[in-house]
């Protein structure tokens, strides 16, 4: 059962350098769909050239994470408006100011999660869903945590429709993490704080890892893990996601005062 997921989604504020990449697709994608031609052929055509060419050629090879990532279709996941973009090499807007993922960053951050078919997984930062779908492929239930509701509803119902039963999605805040789910063999999180949440390293299962980016200007993904030693770390790429944000969010016409909301 899909319950309500992640807090907050996406990475880097979305910047597109020369024309805008729903007008440099093919000028007939509107008209087709209007006419009610189906796209999926050249969809699915776009999303495995996505996955050889903007993830495999830059040395994503493990094959469970690229078959994920051809199965997953990126389209269902991003507004209309975005669906000529869909299978770019970017980060896309979806709503609330945040943002579906890079595909290689997806695919990046998944890979050295090292996620087994018998893994259980939290994600912090539902967003789309579309992360959340990918580690859905790759292991046996899915935690997700999503601080905005607007967000998890509408993750939920997506990834309801694509048929997933192994993942479980609730409103809350993401510096707790899950702990009646916990202990976890991974945890990824979509949204940079400035230090690594102690309570997520604690609901780290033996041998775990917990891959974060972390930073305020300048961010790089952390890769945590749980040893019979203590714990390690080992800061890998630079990325830029949006910061990570404390508290649950509520609409200002909440009948309920809105909740403390601070960067950390």
């Amino acid at each position: 059962m899909v319950l309500l997921q992640a807090l907050f989604a996406g990475n880097t504020p979305w910047r597109f350098s020369g024309s805008d990449p729903r007008r440099s697709s093919s000028p007939t994608t509107a008209t087709r769909r209007q006419a009610g031609v189906s796209l999926e052929p050249e969809l699915k055509l776009r999303r495995l050239q996505m996955v050889e060419q903007q993830i495999y050629q830059r040395g994503v090879t493990d094959e469970r994470v690229l078959g994920a990532l051809r199965r997953v279709p990126r389209h269902q996941f991003v507004d209309p408006a975005w669906l000529p973009a869909a299978y770019a090499d970017q980060a896309l807007p979806i709503s609330q100011g945040q943002t579906i993922s890079q595909p290689y960053i997806v695919a990046y951050m998944t890979a050295v999660a090292q996620i087994s078919p018998t893994a259980i997984v939290l994600e912090i930062g539902t967003g789309s869903g579309y992360q959340t779908a990918i580690l859905a492929e790759l292991a046996r239930e899915v935690y997700s945590v999503e601080r905005i509701p607007a967000l998890a509803k509408r993750a939920q119902a997506t990834l309801q429709h694509l048929g997933y039963t192994n993942i479980h999605i609730r409103v809350g805040d993401g510096y707790q993490g899950w702990p009646e789910y916990a202990p976890y063999d991974a945890i990824v999180v979509t949204a940079a704080p400035r230090e690594i949440p102690p309570a997520l390293v604690e609901q780290l299962a033996p041998t775990g890892r917990l891959v974060i980016p972390v930073g305020q200007w300048q961010q790089d993904i952390q890769v945590i893990t749980r040893t019979p030693a203590g714990v390690s770390c080992e800061t890998t790429i630079p990325v830029h996601f949006v910061p990570m944000v404390t508290g649950v969010w509520r609409s200002p016409d909440a009948s309920t005062t809105r909740s403390e909301e601070n960067e950390t």
